[in-house]
């Protein structure tokens, strides 16, 4: 079970756009990045085709696993991440900071 995960809220701990939250759009773990909604976001020049238009772009580039943080689900501070055993079997996230589950 991965500590982040799509669909999760996310504090940036550390580079341009350090201390903004954003929801996680997707994960990549073989590559230990992650693409975060409105963080990282770069201008890319893109070439006329025949659907579209020539301009730049602005897009959301992936951010490193390590420069971000769950956001606590009780006050939305960064938070690490820890795992605990229901009593149905079932493995869930918990955050370290206020014991609250991880929704997800």
């Amino acid at each position: 079970m991965q500590k982040i995960r799509k669909g999760d809220t996310v504090v940036v701990l550390t580079g341009k756009d350090k201390g903004r939250t954003g929801e996680v759009l997707s994960v990549s773990p073989k590559d230990d990045k992650a693409v975060v909604r409105g963080i990282n976001v770069v201008k890319r020049h893109q070439r006329q085709s025949q659907t579209q238009e020539a301009g730049i772009l602005s897009k959301e580039a992936p951010i490193q696993l390590s420069n971000l943080a769950v956001a606590d689900p009780k006050d939305g501070k960064p938070t690490r991440v820890g795992f605990r055993i229901e009593k149905d079997g079932k493995k869930v996230r918990v955050a370290k900071r206020s014991g609250e589950l991880i929704d997800g």
